[in-house]
């Protein structure tokens, strides 16, 4: 169980910085054309590659759980990836996370429990 765990946290982290290295990457596109000299600006920049890359190494060891381990265990840990997204959008992106989201993620860290006890 310990092995899935590191699995799920490992591909969720790849995830959550596939996303965020996404959303950085949008910001420095500026205003969307549909002009070569956007679209070369999108394939040029380094943390556009980065994100593709993170998300290929997610769905990669994505693969290898879904062929290792069951799917109604496997899939519900993914929601690991809620709780790492808002602690990126909080300590990456300086977001304001209300007291509402901090609960909520609060309840998922209880139901990922719950799932990895029975």
């Amino acid at each position: 169980m310990l092995t899935l765990i590191i699995l799920i946290v490992i591909q969720s982290i790849l995830l959550v910085a596939a996303q965020s290295l996404l959303k950085v990457s949008v910001q420095l596109f500026g205003d969307f054309s549909w002009s070569w000299s956007y679209f070369k600006t999108v394939f040029t920049t380094w943390q556009f590659a980065a994100a593709g890359v993170c998300a290929l190494a997610a769905f990669l060891v994505w693969m290898y759980v879904l062929k290792r381990y069951p799917f109604g265990l496997a899939y519900p840990l993914l929601s690991i990836s809620y709780i790492i997204g808002l602690l990126a959008a909080y300590f990456i992106f300086h977001e304001a996370v209300p007291l509402t989201r901090w609960i909520g993620v609060a309840i998922v860290m209880v139901g990922v429990f719950l799932i990895v006890r029975g």
